[in-house]
């Protein structure tokens, strides 16, 4: 019988799973995160580190700098909540971390929040989708009710009327860019308006694209900045014409809505961008296996902190 990947000592013995971490994040050998110098001394302490740079002298470990910095929990169960988020395709609800973890709920809700930040796609990150000969497919889709719903500007001053399984109305607008056999961007707009959308896809596809869509009139004027515009034209049951098709986004939608609504089931609306995060990670990442994208996000939580408290 196979053995199983949570019998591995870096989720019961924290020794273990401190080595497994600093292997993770510093493969080289550990680099004091305030100043970046790899030179370093071993404190008595196991796993405390002294900055060798005589302008720095900081003590640092392997958390410093990290989402996981200042935290209580243990690095067994970091190293769980890392895992279960790389491996769940449809994603990992907090309540599912503590019934595997055996912890109390706020710590495992406070551990899947900063998993998530990790995996967060960084600022650095701002080379466009597609280019030369590429393609890439947008889409659109509508998940959950807008906590506080905006009027159309033709509704303005008048009383909102809730219209409940009347489309998009009143609804979190998400989408998304998928490059062809490549990665996805996915994006939750303050505003579902063409304007906004026009935006996004300026700023993250190169005009040298061909770029892909189905019919609605969001894409319309701003498939002119490509190098051409293909449509599909669903409402005639139309889903393919050669090379032209949205079947990759519909596929990365297709895995983010079964995932919210089996999964996390709810999610207040400012914190849908890092559920959609999580999902671009694994999507991104579909390549490589388990630990090799666990280790991925674990690299992914340097640079970032939340430092606050927030709700579902």
């Amino acid at each position: 019988m196979a053995k199983s990947i949570l019998a591995d000592p870096i989720f019961h013995d924290e020794t273990a799973a401190r080595q497994w971490f600093e292997t993770a994040r510093w493969p080289n050998g550990p680099a004091c995160p305030k100043c970046g110098s790899a030179k370093h001394y071993a404190t008595k302490k196991a796993g405390v580190y002294r900055c060798g740079a005589s302008t720095c002298r900081k003590d640092f470990t392997v958390m410093t700098g990290t989402v996981m910095e200042r935290s209580h929990a243990k690095l067994t169960q970091w190293a769980a909540a890392f895992h279960l988020a790389a491996s769940s395709k449809k994603g990992f609800s907090a309540h599912q971390l503590h019934r595997e973890l055996g912890c109390q709920y706020n710590t495992a809700w406070f551990l899947h929040h900063r998993v998530m930040e990790a995996m967060r796609r960084g600022g650095l990150d701002v080379s466009p989708l597609g280019g030369d000969g590429g393609i890439v497919e947008v889409d659109e889709t509508y998940i959950g009710r807008q906590e506080k719903p905006e009027p159309s500007p033709q509704r303005a001053g008048r009383p909102y009327i809730s219209r409940r399984g009347k489309g998009p109305a009143g609804k979190r607008m998400v989408i998304a860019l998928v490059e062809r056999s490549g990665n996805v961007r996915s994006f939750h707009p303050a505003k579902a308006d063409g304007e906004t959308v026009n935006a996004i896809i300026r700023e993250n596809v190169a005009r040298e694209t061909r770029l892909m869509s189905d019919e609605s009139r969001f894409y319309e004027s701003v498939g002119k900045d490509f190098a051409s515009h293909e449509t599909v034209k669903h409402s005639a049951k139309e889903y393919a014409r050669g090379d032209v098709n949205t079947n990759s986004v519909e596929g990365f939608f297709s895995i983010f809505k079964r995932g919210m609504r089996g999964v996390y089931q709810h999610c207040k609306e400012k914190n849908l961008h890092r559920y959609l995060a999580e999902f671009d990670f694994r999507y991104n990442t579909r390549k490589i296996n388990d630990m090799e994208r666990t280790v991925v996000a674990v690299r992914g939580a340097e640079g970032k902190r939340l430092t606050y408290h927030q709700s579902h």
